[in-house]
């Protein structure tokens, strides 16, 4: 899905290994750009901003670092910082993954991807279907690391609709 020379964005980046990861595969002509609330370690051919995604200021800041791009792909790492209370955790995670698929559709270009970390429980299933109206495929992965110790599962979304485009009926979204 994250292609040679392609520009993504990976929120809730720190401490900063995914954007080397990406980096890597985009290579020099592509562009990554980390987003997050802690510092992150610079990185050459990574654009960090340290921000709130929650705070227009920062998100115009992104959408500055574009410098006109189209954004390829959105991978979403965010993670609240816990409470130890589940329930409340898993609330905080849908609401960042939420703040995490409205950039998405505000910034891919069509066809686009998204890769969205989140807690399992009572939202999952409602987000996992909004994510599937608006990709042509969507998928949840819990990688081999997470299963064991964690809730966390990742949705994995190709095919990006477009802005204002969605699907009402006959979705395809896989659990």
């Amino acid at each position: 899905m994250i292609k040679r020379d392609q520009v993504v964005v990976d929120l809730g980046c720190s401490p900063g290994g995914w954007c080397q990861v990406l980096h890597e595969i985009v290579g020099d002509k592509g562009l990554v750009i980390g987003l997050d609330i802690a510092r992150t370690r610079p990185l050459d051919g990574v654009t960090f901003i340290r921000g709130d995604i929650r705070e227009e200021g920062t998100r115009k800041a992104v959408i500055e670092a574009l410098h006109g791009r189209a954004v390829g792909v959105v991978v979403s790492d965010m993670s609240p910082n816990l409470s130890g209370t589940y329930s409340i955790d898993e609330a905080r995670s849908v609401e960042l993954a939420d703040l995490a698929l409205e950039f998405a559709k505000a910034h891919l270009k069509k066809g686009g991807g998204f890769i969205v970390k989140v807690f399992q429980g009572e939202s999952f299933k409602s987000y996992l279907v909004e994510v599937g109206r608006h990709f042509s495929s969507c998928r949840a992965y819990s990688p081999d690391a997470s299963r064991a110790r964690s809730s966390e599962i990742y949705i994995v979304a190709k095919g990006y609709l477009g802005r204002g485009e969605a699907r009402e009926g006959g979705r395809k979204v896989e659990a």
